[in-house]
């Protein structure tokens, strides 16, 4: 629902998601107040606050109004099999500790009676200080959209509103995989390096320091065969279609053994 040439809040699939599943809601006409109060700068400032947004949006009025918001959290009990979900599969957890939404992750939270999304408009709570009764007025509707662009930059901002960090779900995550328990920083990068010469490019001269090996998922999900396209024979699709399984096979399998989880 956005318009030709308009700000987009969202191009990540889990960003548009949190936008789909409010403008499901049947909220049309407030949410594209909203919207236009987001695309014109209304929201002054957004910031989260473990589980709970607080922020400022300019109405018509001087002053700012004070807009609150956050989702039901889950319980330790739920995240706790939420988490060993999401490690039953190799792939989610591969993609977590890259930074990625899995695609399919909300299997995870289904299988547990849950919902990472909003399941129903009573599952977000939210408050105004303009003296609109309608909820979402167009200062929260703002703050929707608001959501959906920084959820597009850091998806576990969403996991946060729930009740848990990146760091609990990541380190608990490396746990039940039997993997290593605490996250890495930053790598540092050694001040120098050993002169560079045309004969010894292709040498190592010593074991590579593994901090400086950064492993992640391709970004998108192309594999060889949509690079090069079909091949020139008869009847190739069911065999593209089988490699192309195969080869996403691969590359999951090839992303959980090198991350060792």
């Amino acid at each position: 629902m956005n318009d030709a040439g308009a700000k987009v809040f969202a191009s990540q699939w889990w960003a548009q998601r949190w936008i789909d599943v409010l403008e499901s809601f049947g909220w049309t006409q407030r949410l594209a107040r909203g919207r236009n109060y987001a695309r014109g700068g209304n929201v002054l400032s957004m910031d989260f606050q473990s589980a709970q947004v607080v922020a400022q949006v300019q109405g018509t009025a001087p002053m700012p109004y004070d807009v609150s918001l956050a989702l039901d959290r889950f319980s330790d009990e739920q995240w706790e099999e939420v988490v060993a979900n999401l490690a039953g599969e190799a792939i989610f957890a591969a993609k977590l500790l890259a930074g990625e939404m899995p695609q399919h992750i909300e299997r995870a939270f289904i299988a547990s009676g849950l919902s990472l999304f909003p399941f129903n408009k009573w599952d977000i709570h939210s408050e105004c200080s303009c003296p609109d009764s309608a909820n979402p007025c167009k200062h929260i509707a703002a703050v929707y959209y608001l959501m959906g662009e920084r959820f597009d930059q850091d998806p576990f901002v969403l996991f946060a509103l729930r009740g848990r960090t990146r760091t609990e779900i990541i380190r608990r995550l490396r746990e039940l995989r039997g993997g290593r328990t605490e996250i890495e920083n930053v790598p540092v990068i050694p001040d120098a390096f050993a002169p560079l010469t045309p004969a010894g490019f292709w040498e190592l001269t010593g074991e590579l320091d593994s901090s400086l090996v950064v492993i992640a998922p391709p970004p998108t999900g192309e594999t060889i065969l949509d690079i090069l396209g079909s091949p020139p024979i008869e009847a190739a699709e069911p065999a593209v279609t089988y490699l192309k399984a195969l080869y996403s096979e691969v590359r999951n399998r090839a992303m959980t053994i090198a991350m060792g989880i």
